[in-house]
């Protein structure tokens, strides 16, 4: 084929190659579906959104359902919010949901609570519908010292001016059971918890525990009671064993001294026989000396002999009539 036969299919295949490039690089449906609904948004504008690196259909989709919504709200806020990282299409809805429901909630803040990383939606829909948040078993210990353990579901709504740096759930959960445990705790028994439980949702309610959280407590409600141990009792108990222990220390400590103190008296008790033994060896020595010095004569000597001899058999005599009365006892 020449060259001025295959010019045609040249032209038509650039073409084609350029329409191609056109409508991936300019999303020209997407204009189209702007126009049809009404949103005046420029071809030139979604170009600058493509060199922005801004996906067009993420800013221009929403802007459509905002404008048929019959919100008031610009190509420029929805795209500097793409661009921050936010969800466009989420707070779009959010507004949505607010405005149906009459609830006062600007594109500004509704921007400001999604970046914030809570779920502006959800908000919306909690502030129309309220939220149950159910608590586990709260333990308290009331004054006799038993164990009241309380569940509570607590009702709350989203409060749209203090979701940007307001608590979440968990410091209400917490703050409620600090609730629960002192009034549990301030009973005089816990017959009258449960006898009247209502009263811990009453006291509880008032302390106006949502002060500073991204939500408003409508109602507490106690769910179940029940009955723990006897915390009281385990204490005195444990008391009781305590002091036990103690008391067996101290008197473990007392035998261990009088042992001691035993043991020095049959010391001392030696030492005195020692004592003792050592006098009567002089004695022998004594009467030797007395008999060489003409203190003590012979006939003397023989008197002592006849002493000592006398009273040997009455200890000796003594000693059998002690064994023979312990025999009859037997």
């Amino acid at each position: 084929m020449e060259l001025e036969q295959l010019m045609p299919i040249i032209i038509i295949g650039v073409i084609i190659i350029a329409v191609a490039v056109l409508f991936t690089f300019i999303p020209v449906m997407l204009w189209i579906s702007a126009l049809a609904a009404g949103v005046k948004v420029g071809i030139f504008t979604l170009v600058g959104m493509r060199l922005r690196r801004v996906v067009p259909s993420r800013v221009i989709n929403p802007l459509i359902k905002a404008h048929k919504a019959g919100l008031n709200v610009q190509t420029n806020q929805l795209e500097s919010h793409y661009l921050a990282g936010g969800n466009v299409d989420r707070v779009v809805n959010a507004l949505i949901a607010a405005h149906r429901a009459n609830i006062e909630l600007s594109f500004e803040r509704g921007a400001a609570i999604d970046l914030a990383g809570r779920d502006v939606l959800e908000a919306v829909q909690m502030s129309v519908n309220p939220k149950v948040i159910e608590t586990p078993f709260i333990a308290g210990i009331a004054m006799d010292g038993i164990e009241v353990k309380a569940k509570a579901r607590i009702t709350v709504r989203a409060n749209i001016d203090r979701l940007v740096g307001g608590a979440g759930e968990e410091t209400v959960i917490a703050r409620v059971g600090e609730g629960v445990v002192s009034t549990i705790g301030s009973s005089e028994a816990h017959t009258k918890v449960l006898e009247n439980p209502d009263s811990i949702s009453h006291n509880v309610l008032s302390k106006g525990l949502d002060a500073g959280t991204a939500f408003e407590i409508l109602s507490i409600d106690i769910a179940d009671v029940d009955i723990g141990k006897n915390i009281g009792a385990i204490l005195q108990t444990d008391q009781a064993e305590a002091d036990k222990n103690i008391a067996q220390a101290k008197a473990e400590e007392r035998r261990a001294m009088a042992v001691a103190q035993e043991q020095e008296m049959v010391a001392k008790v030696e030492e005195m026989r020692a004592k003792v033994v050592e006098a009567e060896a002089d004695v022998p020595r004594a009467l030797a000396e007395a008999l060489r010095s003409g203190n003590l004569g012979v006939m003397d000597y023989m008197n002592y002999k006849n002493i000592d001899a006398d009273t040997d058999m009455r200890d000796t005599i003594g000693k059998l009539s002690k064994d023979d009365s312990e025999e009859n006892d037997k």
